[in-house]
């Protein structure tokens, strides 16, 4: 198996585009002029993107004025509600449960952790003499 690198369009870092290059002063000119032209186009129709932005954020009502960190009107007038008494106490943990049976002699360990119930002296040496 070969390692080899990934292009860089699986990279997340440099996604920015660079200072866009020309091929000559021509071209540079002319995009100079197409995006002149293009600004001029969006101020006679009234788009102006930034003024737009600017205006818009600025006539927004703020945070102040939306919330408040006062108390209702009803609340601090709320009497003490005190916590419900039965008379009973906690619960008791239930017994733990325990093997009382004569089947089972014990649990033999097999690979690793794995717990298998032995249920005679045969199977316990069996167990005891598995080997991987």
């Amino acid at each position: 198996m070969t390692m080899h690198l990934e292009g860089p369009w699986l990279s997340t870092t440099g996604k920015r585009k660079g200072k866009q290059k020309f091929a000559s002063a021509e071209h540079a000119r002319k995009a100079r002029e197409l995006d002149q032209s293009w600004k001029e186009l969006q101020k006679r129709w009234g788009v102006e993107a930034e003024e737009k932005k600017r205006t818009r954020a600025m006539s927004a009502p703020g945070l102040s004025s939306t919330y408040s960190l006062k108390i209702p009107e009803g609340r601090n007038t709320t009497a003490h509600i005190p916590s419900r008494n039965t008379g009973q106490g906690n619960a008791v943990l239930k017994p733990s449960k325990v093997y009382t049976g004569t089947k089972v002699k014990g649990i033999a360990t097999m690979h690793k952790s794995n717990a298998v119930p032995v249920f005679s002296d045969e199977e316990a040496k069996d167990i005891s003499k598995m080997r991987r």
